[in-house]
């Protein structure tokens, strides 16, 4: 399948070195604000929306977690920026893992959030990929975006749900349901001990779609990987609890 041209956003001083944020599906680049500011201080950012997602096109699946990530390769390559550091989160640092063990040297060090080797088969991407095909987005808004937050979240800053809520009924159906499809066969197990760069795995203490014990298993296959928990927050993280995330992501940038 022909590489498509992502949507990106490119920010922070133009002489520093590159930041490339890869954000779960089902949300858009806009996950990334609370991390701007710090991030951006001395490195540049670059943010990028999946297929589907934002002005991203959206070509007829299925897709593969392969395809995914040679969109974000062929983006680099346009930008002409041969070696970055990477944040991923979700389905994003499952990207990032598949360029780290393939294009080793595109990248110079990863954190990956929220993350796991394979998709656990309770989860049934397969069937909300036919839902959605069935009857559009707002068939599955409920069920994908309530793990992404606490019900301190949920419910205390009700407005910060709603705009994620929004965003993801804004999604085309085409490519969400594509992506859906690469994550239901998604085992990237015999990839972890290829991963040579210096990695931080991150997890979130309450995160209902895959619980820390997926991260500390990723963590564990990865030569020297640092791992961390972050408490107070589900599968969106690093919005939830962006004081803490951006602790991490500073302190592993910077090596």
């Amino acid at each position: 399948m022909a590489l498509i041209p992502l949507q990106y956003r490119l920010e922070g001083p133009g002489h520093a070195p590159v930041v490339l944020l890869v954000p779960p599906f089902g949300t858009k680049m806009s996950v990334w604000e609370p991390q701007i500011p710090e991030l951006t201080r001395n490195r540049r950012v670059l943010r990028i929306n999946h297929r589907g997602h934002g002005l991203s096109p959206a070509p007829e699946g299925p897709y593969t977690v392969e395809d995914l990530a040679l969109d974000v390769l062929g983006l680099l390559e346009d930008l002409g920026f041969s070696r970055v550091s990477a944040v991923g989160a979700g389905f994003g640092a499952s990207l990032l893992l598949w360029i780290a063990a393939n294009s080793p040297r595109t990248l110079d060090r990863i954190a990956l959030m929220a993350a796991t080797p394979r998709t656990p088969p309770m989860h049934r991407w397969g069937r909300i990929a036919s839902r959605v095909r069935a009857g559009g987005m707002e068939t599955v808004t409920a069920d994908v975006v309530l793990p992404w937050f606490t019900p301190d979240l949920t419910y205390g800053r009700p407005e910060i749900a709603a705009r994620f809520t929004a965003d993801f009924d804004g999604i085309d159906p085409v490519g969400y349901a594509s992506i859906c499809d690469a994550v239901d066969a998604m085992d990237q197990r015999h990839l972890v001990s290829g991963v040579r760069v210096p990695t931080t795995v991150v997890s979130a203490a309450h995160d209902p779609l895959l619980p820390p014990g997926h991260g500390r298993r990723l963590a564990d296959g990865i030569a020297g990987a640092r791992f961390e928990v972050v408490s107070g927050a589900a599968h969106l993280l690093g919005v939830e609890r962006a004081d803490r995330v951006n602790d991490l992501l500073v302190g592993h940038v910077a090596g």
